[in-house]
Order: C-alpha cells, then sequence, then structure tokens
C-alpha cells in the first residue's frame, strides 16, 4: 500500500556529474488521455513549461524542497562509494505538506526533454561532456521563454489504439509557424506515414509567454491530417489557473 497524494505533479530535471546537480525548467506533464485530465493513464499527452521556469501553482519551497531531496540522493549515492552520473529526473507531488518524491529515472523526461532541451543556451554536447568529466558548471543557461508540447495520438490511445491509420504531415507548414515537430512511433510505407499503437508525433510551440507557445502549438498541429487525437487544452491560461486555484484550496485544507 502506498500513501495517497492529493495535489499536482511536477518534473524536475537534473544534469549530474556525481557530486554536482544542475536543474533544468520545471515541466508539468499530463498524464490522462483526454481533456479535463480524465480517462486513462498513458505515457504522457503534452506537457508545459513557463518563461520564467518555474510553474504558478509550485511554490519557491516547493522547488527547493524538491531540488533538495534530489541533491540529498546525488550525495548519498556518492557517499557509498557509487555516484551517480548522468540524467536525473525526479517526479515530484506538490502537496499541503510540500513535494513529494513520486519516482525517479535516469534519463531524460517523455515528453518534458522536449521542453526543456530547445530552450538550452548553452551547448548540449560540451555539458555532456562535462558532465562526464566531474566538472559541471554550477548552471546551465535556459532562454527565458514558454514551451507548449502537445502530442499527436491514434484515436483510441491509451485503452484500444488504432493502428494503421494514415497521417499527413505538412513539414513545411509547421516550420513556418515557428513550432518543432519531433516524430515518435510511426510506421513509413510506400512513401506515407501511418499510426502505430502508440504516441506519433509531438508539436511543440516556444514563445515570450504561454498563451503565445500555446497558440502556436495548435496552429501548427492544423496541418496534420488524418485520424488522430491530441489534447487540445494543454497549456490553456484557464486550465492552469484552475490549477492554481486547486492547490491553493489544498494547502488551505
Amino acid at each position: 500500500m502506498e500513501e495517497k497524494l492529493v495535489g499536482e505533479e511536477f518534473s524536475l530535471q537534473a544534469l549530474c556529474d556525481g557530486h554536482a546537480l544542475v536543474p533544468s525548467p520545471l515541466v508539468q506533464d499530463h498524464k490522462r488521455a483526454y481533456e479535463g485530465d480524465k480517462g486513462p493513464n498513458t505515457g504522457g499527452m503534452g506537457s508545459y513549461s513557463d518563461a520564467d521556469h518555474r510553474l504558478l501553482f509550485v511554490t519557491p519551497q516547493d522547488f527547493e524542497g524538491a531540488l533538495e531531496t534530489m541533491r540529498k540522493t546525488v550525495a548519498a549515492m556518492a557517499a557509498r562509494g557509487t555516484p551517480f552520473k548522468g540524467i536525473l529526473y525526479g517526479g515530484f507531488m506538490a502537496t499541503k505538506d510540500g513535494p513529494k518524491l513520486l519516482e525517479f529515472n535516469v534519463r531524460f523526461a517523455d515528453p518534458e526533454s522536449m521542453n526543456v532541451l530547445p530552450i538550452l543556451e548553452d551547448d548540449f554536447l560540451e555539458s555532456c561532456q562535462a558532465l562526464t568529466e566531474g566538472h559541471l558548471p554550477a548552471s546551465l543557461r535556459f532562454a527565458h521563454q514558454a514551451t507548449v508540447c502537445k502530442y499527436v495520438v491514434p484515436m483510441g490511445y491509451g485503452s484500444h489504439p488504432r493502428a494503421g491509420e494514415q497521417l499527413k504531415v505538412d513539414e513545411d507548414s509547421i516550420r513556418q509557424t515557428g513550432a518543432k515537430l519531433y516524430y515518435a512511433s510511426v510506421d513509413e510505407k510506400g512513401g506515407h506515414l501511418y499510426t502505430t499503437t502508440s504516441r506519433s508525433l509531438a508539436i511543440v510551440g516556444i514563445a515570450a509567454n504561454l498563451e503565445e507557445a500555446e497558440s502556436i502549438s495548435e496552429e501548427a498541429l492544423a496541418f496534420i491530417a488524418g485520424s488522430f487525437y491530441a489534447r487540445r487544452d494543454i497549456g490553456k491560461p484557464d486550465v492552469i489557473q484552475r490549477k492554481v486555484e486547486r492547490m491553493q484550496k489544498i494547502r488551505q485544507g
């Protein structure tokens, strides 16, 4: 049995060189298949990060608490002679009692990596080399931009996904919107793309604020045709505001 935690989840990804831990912007993933956080759990339907690298429902104390949990974990690994070098991704729940660790993964998060890596201003290869050599800088530079990632998935994804449906992707038009396109799990036959039982592709809008980033992601989605589903509510201002109000009520008891 595990304790039931009530709150909002957030993801904190960090580079670790065995001792130092360098965090990236906070991101919130959306696991539920349908809008309004309803339906079955999935691998992640999309995610967003804000221009200030924080999330409105995460307090400064929540962020520091989550980061301290990760730092203590890295310190414990080093103290026992098994230092960890790599990407440490912590999944946390913001609760009335502060941040609670749900899980660790030793990799970049999916889809959250698509939010943070495109806005990394430092050289990624040099950062990875510094990681392996044990001398990461105290911080990494990320552009102060908001990002909204939305996955295109086959109909029925999360329960009975429908494979074999053709997708038409206008890459040039998507590029002109300023959005980024990342392919995931698709089949190519005879020069055409088809869905599998997993997520097909992701669209990432990047802009000065969340409203603009979400608008760009929606504009880009219009250039994908076929039988597919995407959560349109990810990154919407009213949806985020409801999360903020929900956390206020939870913290007030």
